[in-house]
C-alpha cells in the first residue's frame, strides 16, 4: 500500500470521530464569543500604554474575558510570562509557604518542573529550597492514576495538590476532565481547604469543560499553546479563585502591584484575536492528531492515544523503540515545516531537562507547540511527542512525507 492509500484508508476510519471534535469546537467558540460580548470588547481595548502600565483598560478587559471563558473568579493574562513553566512557578511560589506541603497526584511532573520543585538543579532556588515539603503519588504501572493512593496521601497537612493534565515526557494517559474531577473530589473529601492546582497546558478547548468547572481552584497555561490560537507571540495566563490568583500575581510582579501593573507592549490585539481563534485552531490540531494516531497504528507502531479515545490535550505519542527512527521522524517533520524546513534537528541539551532532546518544527512563533511540531528525549522507549498543527491539511501533508521515510 502506498503512502496516499495509507492516508486515505486512515482518514476513512477516523472521520466518524471528527463530528465530535467539531461539536466541541462550536461549543467552545460560542463560549469565547459570549465572553467578548459580555465584556463589550472594542477597538479601544487594543490600545497599549507604556511605563508602569497603570490604568490599562485593555489589559483589564483581557483578564476579564479569560476569567469568563474559564469560569474563574479572576484571571491574569500577561505577555510577561516567559513560558508555561513560569506561570506554574508563580502559582506554586505565590501560594506555598515554608513548612507547607505540595503533592503531585499523577506521579512525577513534567521535566522542567523538577527544577522548580527541587528534585534536581539549583536546590536553593527551588520550592524545596524555600522549605516547602513535596511528595508524589506514584502511578499504577507507570500508567494509571492511583485514586486509592491519592486518598491515602492527602490529609489536613496537605496545602496544595498539583494535577498535570497533559502527560509530559511520559507514557501515562493524559488526564481528561472526568478523571480530573474524580481526583479533585477525593482531595476535597479529605481536605476541603487544599488548593487543587491544574497545569492546563495543551488542554484548553480540547473538551467542553475546563478544570475550574469541575472543582479546581487554580489553573495556568501558556499563550503559545492552545489559547494563543497560533498568533500570540509570548505569554501565559493564570485563572481561578481570586485569592490564589492574586498571590500568583504578586510573585509575577511584586506585593502591592500584583495584576495592577505591567505594560502590554502592543500585544493586546494579538492576544484577544488569538483567543478568539483558539477553538478552531485547537480542533484542527486535534483532528491531525487523530489521523496521525490511525496512520501509525496502521503501519505497526505503538501510538497513544488511540483514534477512538477521548482527547483531552493535543499530544500524540509514537514509540519507536530505537533512536534512529525517532531522529528520522523528527528530521522529516522539520522538512515539512513552513519555517526553517532546510534545517536538520539534532539531539542537544535544553535548559530544564535531564536528557538530550530532539526537537522539530519550524514555527512562526519560536517554541510554539500549537503549531505542528514534535520532540522527545533521546532515551528509551525513544518516543516522539507530536503536537499542534494550525490546519489539518498541513498535518496530513507532513504525514505523507513521514511515511516515505518510515514505510520501507
Amino acid at each position: 500500500m502506498n503512502k496516499t492509500d495509507i492516508i486515505k484508508n486512515a482518514e476513512t476510519k477516523v472521520k466518524q470521530y471528527f463530528e465530535t471534535v467539531d461539536e466541541i469546537k462550536e461549543y467552545n467558540q460560542e463560549k469565547v464569543l459570549k465572553a467578548f460580548y459580555d465584556n463589550k470588547i472594542g477597538l479601544e481595548h487594543f490600545a497599549s500604554v507604556s511605563g508602569y502600565g497603570h490604568d490599562d483598560m485593555g489589559r483589564e478587559a483581557l483578564d476579564n474575558v479569560f476569567r469568563d471563558v474559564f469560569k474563574a473568579e479572576k484571571a491574569v493574562v500577561r505577555n510577561h510570562f516567559v513560558s508555561g513553566t513560569h506561570t506554574l512557578a508563580c502559582c506554586l511560589f505565590g501560594n506555598l509557604r515554608y513548612g507547607e506541603k505540595l503533592i503531585s497526584l499523577a506521579g512525577a511532573p513534567y521535566d522542567t518542573m523538577e527544577e522548580v520543585i527541587g528534585k534536581r538543579g539549583d536546590k536553593r532556588a527551588s520550592l524545596i529550597g524555600h522549605g516547602v515539603k513535596y511528595e508524589e503519588v506514584p502511578l499504577i504501572n507507570n500508567m494509571e492514576v492511583d485514586f486509592e493512593g491519592i486518598a491515602k496521601a492527602v490529609d489536613k497537612s496537605t496545602n496544595m495538590v498539583l494535577i498535570q493534565r497533559s502527560r509530559g515526557y511520559s507514557l501515562r494517559k493524559s488526564l481528561n476532565i472526568e478523571t480530573i474531577k474524580k481526583m479533585i473530589d477525593i482531595v476535597k473529601s479529605k481536605n476541603p481547604d487544599c488548593i487543587c492546582f491544574v497545569d492546563n497546558c495543551y488542554g484548553e478547548f480540547v473538551e467542553k469543560l475546563e478544570p475550574l468547572e469541575v472543582g479546581a481552584d487554580l489553573i495556568a497555561g501558556s499563550l503559545i499553546k492552545n489559547p494563543g490560537g497560533g498568533i500570540v507571540e509570548a505569554g501565559g495566563y493564570i485563572a481561578g479563585k481570586e485569592e490564589y490568583v492574586n498571590q500568583a500575581a504578586y510573585r509575577l510582579t511584586a506585593p502591592g502591584i500584583g495584576s495592577e501593573g505591567g505594560a502590554m507592549l502592543n500585544q493586546l490585539r494579538l492576544i484577544f484575536q488569538g483567543l478568539f481563534m483558539a477553538p478552531s485552531i485547537v480542533s484542527e490540531a486535534v483532528k491531525g492528531a487523530i489521523l496521525a494516531s490511525q496512520v501509525f497504528e496502521d503501519i505497526g507502531f505503538k501510538s497513544t492515544p488511540k483514534p477512538n479515545e477521548i482527547r483531552t490535550d493535543l499530544i500524540q505519542t509514537i514509540e519507536f523503540g530505537a533512536p534512529e527512527p525517532l531522529l528520522e521522524f523528527c528530521k522529516t517533520l522539520q522538512m515539512y515545516s513552513p519555517v526553517e524546513s532546510y534545517l536538520t534537528p539534532i539531539p542537544d541539551t535544553v535548559p530544564g531537562y535531564d536528557s538530550k532532546l530532539i526537537m522539530a518544527g519550524g514555527s512562526f512563533i519560536e517554541g510554539s507547540t500549537i503549531e505542528l511540531s514534535a520532540d522527545g528525549p533521546v532515551r528509551p522507549p525513544y518516543a516522539a511527542y507530536m503536537q499542534g498543527g494550525l490546519n489539518y491539511a498541513h498535518v496530513k501533508i507532513a504525514l505523507k512525507g513521514i511515511l516515505d521515510k518510515l514505510v520501507k
